[in-house]
């Protein structure tokens, strides 16, 4: 990717990579357009996708003090996500734990590139554990070593097919999570899907419904449709976000998705960054657009 993804005015002069200078981040994003909050969603070498299961703790434990130390502590607008790997559930919980009364951390952060399905059992201690804390679960496609393809035929050629599968790779997951039962287990899971698009969020709850009443006995654990789930526990972000030739399309399925479950993100300082003045640029009523840019993040992160 062209300057390793990032764009190439956020390169800080001290050397280091994009993202890791507070004052350059102040000044191009939260300070230019008067960021109330800044969500952080730290990807790399935070240990998600680490198949050694101590050096993954000891990287998710040190990146999320990383976080308080070095930006929340030294800029109040900031929250952060507790890293966790999840390949190591009964630690993940335990740092979830020990992290939750902190209110700087509001959501914890997975790799949907996980060894199995996120909706298998494996996993639950680290979805009870946020259910506990009320926190949020956030998904965001990584692209570390340890982690599978995004595609279910292997590594592209290109990045454009990587960036592509971002929304694609997202579907499986959710999928494991609304068949293996996660919500009717913990009916107060609540998961921002990040970075994955939106668009698919229809046709997917119009598929498994329509799978779910013919073959429902399989899974006698769902009390719902399938759609029902999708609609009442996932949270979508706008970047990247679908652009489709006449504009009435994203407005059907904004309208599906529901206009409370779609969340702004900057996707800041990657190279298809979104300008909040911009991103939004379509026709849509003021209470529609201070949804999108304020309150639904607001509402579901619980922020004063």
């Amino acid at each position: 990717m062209m300057a390793n993804g990032m764009r190439a005015d956020a390169y800080p002069s001290n050397g280091g990579p994009p993202g890791c200078d507070l004052e350059m981040m102040q000044r191009q994003h939260l300070d230019a357009y008067g960021c109330e909050t800044g969500m952080m969603v730290c990807l790399s070498r935070g240990g998600m996708e680490e198949r050694n299961l101590e050096f993954a703790a000891a990287l998710s434990h040190a990146v999320n003090d990383w976080q308080l130390h070095d930006w929340v502590m030294n800029d109040k607008r900031l929250k952060a996500g507790i890293v966790v790997p999840q390949e190591y559930p009964d630690y993940a919980a335990r740092e979830i734990d020990a992290r939750a009364e902190n209110e700087a951390f509001r959501q914890v952060i997975i790799s949907p590139r996980s060894s199995e399905p996120l909706g298998r059992r494996k996993y639950w201690p680290i979805y009870e554990a946020i259910a506990r804390s009320n926190l949020v679960l956030g998904l965001h496609p990584a692209g570390l070593s340890g982690g599978h393809a995004s595609s279910g035929t292997g590594w592209g050629t290109y990045y454009m097919q990587e960036h592509y599968t971002f929304g694609t790779s997202m579907v499986g997951n959710v999928v494991s999570l609304i068949f293996e039962g996660v919500f009717e287990r913990f009916p107060g899971l609540k998961v921002a899907m990040i970075e994955s698009g939106f668009s698919w969020a229809p046709s997917l709850g119009w598929r498994m419904d329509g799978q779910w009443q013919r073959m429902r006995k399989e899974t006698p654990h769902l009390k719902r449709p399938p759609s029902e789930y999708l609609r009442e526990h996932f949270w979508f972000c706008t970047q990247p976000m679908e652009e489709p030739e006449e504009p009435a399309h994203l407005y059907d399925v904004l309208d599906w998705i529901g206009w409370d479950k779609m969340m702004f993100s900057s996707d800041y300082p990657h190279w298809d960054y979104d300008d909040p003045r911009q991103a939004l640029s379509f026709k849509m009523t003021d209470a529609q657009r201070s949804a999108i840019l304020r309150e639904n993040a607001k509402a579901l992160y619980r922020l004063p």
